[in-house]
């Protein structure tokens, strides 16, 4: 695989392999586009099969986190790290302090967040060597820099829309919703569904964790391999990426896919095979980019030395719902699938960006 080729493909700005001996760290940040601002998005600590996976993933997320910055109109730019190796054998405040200092060399070109298998306890760790983390002191450490609860609100939204323009409901009341993944994001969305009168399928790859869920729910536990093609309503992915494929569509039977999961299409060509199949696909990075919209308000809040405002967090990620409608219409009136539209919305708007730059700088 030639890097420079697999950058120059995707438009991306720079990439960055970081190894420390002492502690066994191996992690790469990938920056795509920083026109909007500091490239920003979160950790993931994942045992990948190979070095050229890890590279994949971070570069597709770090891309994906541009153009959600682009349509949540916030200003940042794409970014994301991944750290490489067994997340609960190499996890220490050293390890993570060591990460801190890779982050920190790139002078403030990313900022660092939770993600998979990183923690506001990591974060903490992090905050030790860089200020470029997302981070608020005080109040609950555990939800203080958790955009988990945020994200699952944005999905939440944004299914709002979705159920409105397939179904013709107002409502979640009756409808069935597989949940692909309870973890923090998918548990918070299980919270939100089950509150409006949803009947919840779930699934998880620790078994007992689900039957706990499901017990508080009243859901019906599925397992893992199934889980996708429950007879629903709607699906709500918010586990691991590329799980919408040549194998999965043809056997989907839920009407609409919202999720918290990023980079839920294997490949772009595969949110047109949904739409064919008249399934309507909520753009992952336009429905989940309700964390994000957290994270910006933390940051304004640390850089101007304020209040974290959850209130305004909450209004702006509400916001996601009128962006769906606005998309779906879009889809309507120009006939083209949502990815596309999505990616449309978010082309313009770093272009508009671009655009502006330039003309002050004339």
């Amino acid at each position: 695989m030639s890097i420079f080729l697999h950058m120059m493909e995707h438009s991306h700005q720079a990439t960055h392999f970081f190894y420390h001996k002492a502690t066994g760290l191996k992690s790469i940040i990938s920056i795509h586009d920083t026109t909007l601002g500091p490239a920003l998005g979160g950790c993931r600590f994942v045992n990948y099969a190979s070095e050229e996976q890890a590279l994949k993933d971070v570069s597709r997320l770090s891309r994906g986190m541009t153009y959600k910055s682009a349509v949540a109109g916030v200003p940042f730019g794409g970014g994301k790290a991944v750290i490489i190796g067994d997340h609960i054998h190499l996890r220490s405040r050293e390890f993570f302090r060591e990460f801190g200092r890779c982050v920190h060399s790139l002078g403030g070109a990313y900022i660092t967040s939770v993600d998979m298998n990183t923690t506001v306890r990591d974060l903490k760790w992090v905050k030790e060597t860089t200020p470029h983390v997302t981070w608020v002191e005080g109040g609950n450490a555990a939800d203080a820099g958790n955009p988990s609860p945020m994200t699952a609100y944005g999905v939440y939204c944004g299914l709002k829309s979705a159920v409105a323009h397939q179904l013709k409901v107002d409502s979640f009341q009756g409808l069935r919703v597989a949940v692909q993944g309870v973890g923090a994001v998918g548990l918070a969305l299980c919270e939100l569904l089950h509150g409006d009168g949803a009947e919840l399928v779930i699934a998880d790859m620790h078994p007992d964790k689900a039957q706990r869920i499901a017990a508080q729910f009243g859901a019906q536990v599925v397992d893992v391999q199934s889980v996708m093609y429950q007879d629903v309503d709607i699906l709500a992915p918010c586990a691991l990426g590329g799980v919408l494929n040549d194998a999965t569509i043809p056997r989907l039977k839920a009407k609409i896919i919202g999720g918290a999961a990023n980079n839920q299409l294997l490949e772009d060509r595969h949110g047109t095979m949904l739409n064919d199949r008249g399934i309507l696909y909520c753009p992952d990075y336009v429905i989940n980019a309700g964390g994000l919209i957290k994270v910006y308000y933390m940051v304004a809040a640390l850089q101007t030395k304020t209040t974290f405002d959850m209130g305004q967090a909450k209004q702006h990620t509400q916001g996601i719902e009128r962006t769906l409608a606005a998309l779906f219409k879009m889809c309507a009136s120009d006939k083209i699938p949502p990815h596309e539209a999505a990616s449309m919305m978010a082309r313009q708007k770093l272009n508009e960006a671009k655009q502006a730059q330039a003309a002050g700088q004339a």
